[in-house]
């Protein structure tokens, strides 16, 4: 999971969610991806899914049979979708999403037993660095926001009294 963290980080400095993943294959990192969908323009480009990709290149075959995979932030709909598909054996994750978290938070699709391929889970690894990780940058992202907004209302003159009155008279005939 430090590696995770270590790629969550990677993200949160190009002003990406701060998510990371991992991908191991015989105790070996085959696969690594940060949250990316902003700096990539594509709406698929969360930390699962280009991990996912990365080892699928290193291992020449989109199914990831007896590989697990290690992510900072429960996967959503989409991200638990590829996780099933590829066959992972195991997923790990540190804190949960309760926006959008598809291993329990809102959904989980890991127990559909409808579906083909059933991807073993376990959550709240290193939660709290993972959750902390993820609320720093929220709230630097709400404090740099908030002092742009200063900004500009600095920026703005006021509107003398005598204009106002002036655009009330207009107003009324």
């Amino acid at each position: 999971m430090a590696q995770a963290l270590e790629l969550a980080s990677q993200g949160a400095t190009l002003g990406e969610v701060p998510v990371g993943a991992i991908i191991v294959y015989k105790n070996q990192i085959i696969g690594r991806g940060f949250n990316a969908p902003i700096s990539q323009h594509d709406p698929s480009a969360h930390a699962e899914i280009r991990a996912l990709r990365d080892a699928a290149q290193h291992l020449e075959n989109y199914r990831l049979v007896d590989c697990d995979l290690y992510v900072t932030l429960e996967p959503c709909v989409m991200c638990a979708g590829a996780i099933m598909h590829a066959r992972i054996r195991h997923l790990f994750y540190g804190a949960n999403d309760p926006k959008t978290g598809a291993c329990g938070s809102i959904t989980n699709l890991f127990l559909e037993q409808r579906l083909n391929h059933h991807t073993k889970v376990t959550g709240g690894i290193q939660a709290a660095q993972c959750g902390k990780l993820l609320s720093d940058f929220f709230a630097d992202r709400r404090r740099l926001h908030k002092a742009e907004k200063n900004r500009l209302n600095e920026q703005c003159m006021p509107v003398p009294e005598m204009l106002l009155d002036q655009s009330r008279s207009i107003t009324k005939t």
